[in-house]
């Protein structure tokens, strides 16, 4: 370990299940980097759902796994464990991580690590990596989402949301997007969304079955599920893609799926946090040679909405709860 690290670190840890009051500070001892790992002295980590959803004892780390939470990080390579050669001490990265990311020292699997572009802050950079690896995956990889296709993401001002409108419209689709109040719906808007529904007073069915002259919607990336998935299913277009990542409105529906047949669509979805480091390493390529180059000009960007200190992890979980746009960070100081 490099002389400079300390042996002992701040990070933050669970008090059992509950509401923002488990989320407790702690000290732990600082992670050696494994076979293939860098240690990352952490500047700024992204607050995610799946931190919520382990927060509430619903989305346990996969085995092997670091218990703090945090799915990535932003900040400075300052230790090289065995076998890591693609970085070196002091190269500023950004990344993602099974845990360990509400810390000041977390490790990193070299492959699942992108250089930090100069155009980016740190707190910037901790928004990237859990947003863009999932939309880039679901959205591209999965759904296939081509140049001139119409594309629908549900929860638009969230952080899967921003960036998967900013790159769905820089990528040459038609882009639409769901939000909970109109307010959102214009930043939506703002970020390269053609029409953003406000779903609470609109039937987003009926405005786009109208939008597109009844052709309906190429690409659906979906984190709501429950009565939204027949209502997809009707908006789905021919040879139609309709993308699960996430459940918030409940797994289970009951379905016609005579129209998915009728129109040969497709549906698909995956998670993201128990994929193998090759699995994470093959997006993160994509990643550095098709995103990359759009965050160094600033033809995307992760859109950050707040940032919280370490210790104040307990009101950055809050935050997610409310209405805002784009990601939540936690900064160390």
């Amino acid at each position: 370990m490099n002389a400079s690290v300390p042996s002992q670190m701040t990070a933050i840890e669970y008090d059992g299940a509950g509401g923002p009051e488990v989320i407790k500070t702690a000290t732990r001892d600082v992670p050696k980097p494994d076979v293939g790992e860098v240690l990352v002295r952490v500047h700024a980590a992204g607050v995610n759902r799946p931190d919520v959803l382990q927060r509430l004892g619903g989305y346990p780390p996969p085995p092997g796994a670091s218990d703090i939470p945090g799915l990535e990080v932003a900040g400075e390579v300052v230790a090289l464990g065995p076998d890591a050669d693609r970085w070196k001490i002091g190269d500023k990265v950004m990344a993602l991580v099974t845990g360990g990311g509400y810390a000041e020292y977390c490790t990193v699997p070299q492959p699942q690590a992108l250089a930090i572009p100069a155009s980016l802050s740190m707190a910037e950079a901790a928004g990237v990596p859990e947003t863009f690896f999932t939309v880039w995956t679901n959205v591209f990889q999965r759904g296939r989402l081509q140049p001139g296709e119409r594309f629908l993401v549900h929860g638009g001002a969230s952080g899967i949301g921003t960036t998967a409108i900013q790159l769905a419209e820089a990528r040459g689709a038609r882009v639409f997007a769901t939000a909970g109040d109109d307010e959102r719906c214009r930043a939506c808007e703002e970020l390269g969304a053609e029409r953003a529904i406000n779903y609470r007073n609109e039937d987003f069915v009926e405005v786009l079955n109208e939008v597109t002259g009844g052709d309906g919607i190429d690409v659906i990336l979906d984190m709501v599920g429950g009565d939204y998935i027949a209502k997809n299913l009707k908006l789905l277009a021919m040879e139609g893609r309709l993308v699960f990542i996430a459940f918030l409105g409940g797994s289970k529906a009951e379905i016609n799926f005579a129209p998915l047949m009728m129109k040969r669509g497709t549906i698909t979805g995956s998670t993201l946090r128990a994929q193998s480091v090759e699995a994470k390493g093959a997006i993160a390529e994509e990643l550095s040679r098709e995103v990359l180059p759009l965050l160094e000009t600033g033809r995307v960007k992760p859109i950050v909405h707040a940032t919280y200190p370490l210790a104040e992890a307990a009101d950055a979980h809050r935050a997610i709860d409310e209405a805002h746009v784009g990601k939540i960070v936690l900064t160390m100081g």
